[in-house]
């Protein structure tokens, strides 16, 4: 017997026909992400050759260690998450992999959906036996570091700055990293 009643909400693994959602999802969240950080029209406002990255993306990996999973709210794409090896150099690829992602669109912010995909993020990880994990966070993103560390996430010494755009205009990141066993 139910208590009462629940949201129809759950992460899967995505499929090319996810294209165009996790576009839209990605242009309207690194839109409210980025604004402090990046130049007015420096980010794109149009989801339409991002979804064609996407499809391509999605219809053929070159690591089957490379994943993408999506949140759904009944069968809308509310946020998506992205696992893959780590890159960076002092990382093992092989034990370490990377939430090089995880993205929810603004308006679906606070309803569990990111929670729900971090904690599907580990587990495709753990899945693909990688023992830690390790994310890139904006440095001034307070919310996102405090999620993450509430999360079981602690900032190690790495950092970096990225020129997202070209045009010279950086954005600071810290790395905070997790144990998956």
């Amino acid at each position: 017997m139910s208590n009462g009643p629940t949201a129809d909400v759950s992460v899967r693994v995505a499929w090319a026909d996810d294209a165009e959602a996790v576009a839209a999802v990605q242009v309207a969240a690194w839109g409210a992400q980025y604004a402090d950080v990046l130049p007015a029209g420096a980010l794109p406002d149009d989801p339409a050759p991002i979804a064609e990255a996407w499809r391509a993306s999605l219809a053929r990996s070159n690591d089957a260690r490379n994943r993408v999973l999506v949140a759904l709210e009944r069968n809308r794409v509310v946020g998506f998450a992205v696992t893959t090896p780590a890159t960076d150099p002092d990382c093992d690829p092989v034990a370490d992999g990377e939430l090089a992602d995880l993205v929810v669109s603004p308006g679906e912010q606070g309803k569990g959906h990111g929670s729900r995909l971090l904690q599907a993020a580990a587990e495709t990880l753990q899945a693909d036996r990688f023992t830690r994990a390790v994310t890139w966070a904006i440095a001034t993103d307070d919310t996102r570091r405090a999620f993450l560390v509430g999360a079981g996430w602690a900032a190690d010494s790495a950092h970096r700055e990225l020129d997202l755009d070209g045009s010279g205009a950086t954005v600071k990141q810290v790395r905070l990293h997790t144990a998956l066993v």
